[in-house]
């Protein structure tokens, strides 16, 4: 049996080990998966029992899960507390939606040919469901995937990050543990070869995916006719900051959604559009509290910022805006490695459009700050990449807010609040090169349900 190391990102010790599956065993996933739910069902009242059983076991853990989510994928220790607890939370929200997990009517009688006619819509389960997952939120990302499908009745396999695979593993275990049966959640850890399979089998009937657009677009292109797909991908978010902005209220929101979990977030803080008339104050106080950050040890409870995944990703950031100072970027605060894994909270003032660090998602903790005279200068540059995701627009005046939110290429747009922020029950995804389809607990039930109807008629109608 092959296993896997698994390391922490801020020294690169190791802190668990996982089996790694073969071809072979990928396959009979499937196939398990497959015959599990051809097969069976369960019942939806034993579904929310066994829902209800998970929240119970989740709860009683939240420190050990925290523990183990931080170790893994490097997100500060307070904040995986809190990815922890959002799970718990997802649970319930897809036990909520159960009790509304309803068809409609559908009118008939209006017509000569539909008299003595009645119809309704009922949902189904859509099948089975494959996940592919990123690192950066391992233990939510894998409640936002699995769960919803335990939810409808769908049978579900999840391939976990191999940086992070130990909370998706974790995560089954506790499922099994609250009354699963095996068969229904099964968590497979792998080669992206062998995870295409995941994409490719004609027994997979939904696929959802959180990671790169390249990996993505590229698994949407196999997918077996029929196969339903949800994308999720990054974005290079965003943000205008109007003349009449309150500065200080809006410094605290950049900072977080900048720096939070070392920018790793697909929503994270990115471009900054600052009004010439204000930008030298915002950069100033921005950098200020960026420079002010805790970097370090993600299990150390006054970590604020933690390491990157991995010492590659460092480089990467490293030479990304070493470029961008050469084409013409002011470092403001930052701009250097502080370890092999670490890196410096970064602030860029007015790097050229043409750097990385302007057309790319640096997922890193780097923040860019453009200068404008006309907001419709930057709306303009905002909406110049193929990337539509979250972003934001910070203005005390009411219309020039109703006038980003109608003109601004974005799937969400946050006012007077960050590209970052995130509630789970709200409908979360990108569109053009950033995704395809709709997280979120409820809008992840319905994409994993295919709706039946039936029509009756009866001479008594």
């Amino acid at each position: 049996m092959s296993t896997l190391d698994v390391t922490s990102p801020y020294n690169e010790e190791i802190v668990g080990k996982v089996t790694f599956n073969s071809t072979q065993e990928v396959k009979t996933a499937i196939d398990l998966a497959h015959e599990t739910f051809e097969d069976n069902q369960i019942a939806k009242y034993k579904r929310v029992e066994i829902l209800e059983n998970v929240v119970r076991i989740m709860s009683s853990q939240i420190e050990e899960l925290t523990l183990l989510c931080a170790s893994e994928g490097g997100k500060p220790y307070i904040d995986s507390k809190v990815e922890i607890q959002r799970a718990i939370n997802g649970v319930k929200l897809a036990i909520e939606h159960l009790g509304s997990y309803e068809g409609k009517e559908v009118a008939m009688g209006h017509t000569l040919s539909s008299a003595n006619r009645m119809a309704y819509t009922f949902k189904e389960p859509i099948g089975v469901v494959a996940a592919i997952s990123a690192f950066n939120h391992p233990f939510n990302l894998a409640v936002h995937q699995v769960i919803p499908a335990i939810a409808v009745g769908c049978s579900v396999i999840i391939k976990p990050a191999s940086a992070t695979p130990m909370s998706a593993i974790k995560l089954i275990e506790i499922l099994e543990e609250a009354g699963l049966p095996k068969g229904w959640a099964q968590a497979v850890v792998c080669s992206k070869e062998d995870a295409e399979l995941l994409a490719s089998s004609s027994k997979i009937d939904f696929l959802t995916f959180i990671g790169s657009g390249k990996v993505g677009w590229y698994l949407n292109s196999k997918v077996a006719n029929g196969t339903r797909v949800a994308l999720e991908h990054g974005g290079v978010a965003p943000v205008i900051v109007e003349a009449d902005a309150n500065i200080d209220e809006l410094i605290p929101e950049l900072s977080k959604g900048g720096f939070y979990h070392a920018g790793q977030v697909c929503v994270s803080v990115q471009r900054v559009y600052v009004h010439e008339s204000i930008i030298e104050e915002v950069t100033n106080k921005l950098s200020d509290s960026a420079s002010k950050l805790i970097v370090g040890n993600q299990l150390d409870k006054k970590t604020q910022v933690g390491p990157l995944i991995n010492k590659n990703e460092v480089n990467r950031v490293e030479q990304w805006v070493n470029e961008a100072i050469k084409e013409g970027a002011k470092v403001c605060t930052g701009g250097k490695r502080i370890s092999n894994t670490c890196y410096e909270p970064t602030v860029l003032l007015n790097p050229s459009d043409k750097s990385k660090v302007s057309k790319l998602e640096v997922f890193a903790p780097v923040v860019c700050i453009y200068s404008y005279s006309h907001i419709d200068e930057a709306i303009k540059r905002a909406n110049s990449l193929d990337v539509s995701f979250q972003a934001a627009v910070f203005t005390k005046d009411l219309d020039t807010a109703l006038m980003a939110v109608k003109n601004l290429n974005a799937t969400a747009v946050m006012i007077n609040d960050h590209t970052a922020f995130r509630v789970d029950w709200m409908p979360f995804g990108g569109a053009k090169e950033s995704g395809l389809g709709l997280g979120g607990i409820i809008n992840s039930m319905d994409e994993m349900s295919k709706e039946k109807l039936m029509v009756i008629k009866s001479k008594v109608l």
